[in-house]
């Protein structure tokens, strides 16, 4: 036996959690059926509930797998000696996670909502609405970015955590939009769209408009996946 099947059979939990995660990135959340997941794993339908409690438990456990890959992506850029560059790379980085993932970020957020867990969270507000600590993980991240720009730019006209809302909130509007396909055919919607969009509000946080085209510059020559980034 191979170490990564003595692995698998020795966390069924583990193998459920993904082989839902396979199946709702195949099929969407629809396809989330307690049988269908039983026979993926060659389990019976039972193990659904003595893992997770039923569905709804599912569920809440595939969002917050979600929020720590969300987190993890989030890692992938470390605080560099420019805060408004991390911000701006944090912006993207958020949106690659969405867009790899497109059926698990709805979910996540409650866009679309199969059986057993409420949708819609306010990550913004510790211990109100949101009750997975993944999710306030991944904002405090983000408050903490835009408190560094605020910082390096002597910005004293907001509290950081409404300004990170608002930035969470403007890309996250964008990013749904690109999954549903609204900028399809128009071009790179993230040179189009996402990138004047990450700019304006870097500005309106305390950025200059001079020195956040630098800092897009910068980006752009070190994102693959994105070289059509020049301009702000």
């Amino acid at each position: 036996m191979s170490p990564r099947e003595s692995t698998a059979k020795a966390h069924p939990r583990s193998r459920l959690l993904e082989a839902a995660i396979r199946i709702l990135a195949a099929d969407g959340p629809e396809a989330l059926q307690a049988r269908r997941l039983a026979t993926e794993v060659g389990m019976s339908t039972m193990a659904v509930y003595t893992h997770f409690g039923g569905m709804g438990g599912l569920i809440t456990e595939i969002v917050r797998e979600g929020f720590i890959r969300l987190g993890r992506r989030m890692e992938e850029i470390p605080p560099g000696d420019d805060p408004v560059v991390d911000l701006l790379a944090l912006g993207l980085a958020y949106r690659d996670h969405a867009l790899d993932n497109p059926q698990l970020y709805r979910l996540m957020f409650g866009v679309v909502s199969p059986g057993g867990r409420q949708g819609g969270k306010d990550l913004t507000v510790a211990g109100v609405g949101n009750d997975l600590p993944e999710g306030q993980a991944a904002f405090a991240r983000l408050v903490t970015a835009v408190t560094r720009v605020m910082e390096a730019t002597d910005t004293r006209e907001e509290e950081p955590h409404s300004a990170a809302a608002q930035f969470w909130s403007a890309i996250h509007g964008y990013v749904l939009l690109e999954i549903a396909g609204f900028f399809d055919g128009d071009g790179d919607p993230v040179e189009r769209y996402l990138v004047p969009l990450g700019t304006k509000l870097v500005v309106g946080i305390g950025a200059t408009p001079e020195h956040t085209a630098r800092c897009v510059r910068q980006i752009a020559a070190a994102r693959p996946r994105a070289e059509s980034i020049t301009e702000a």
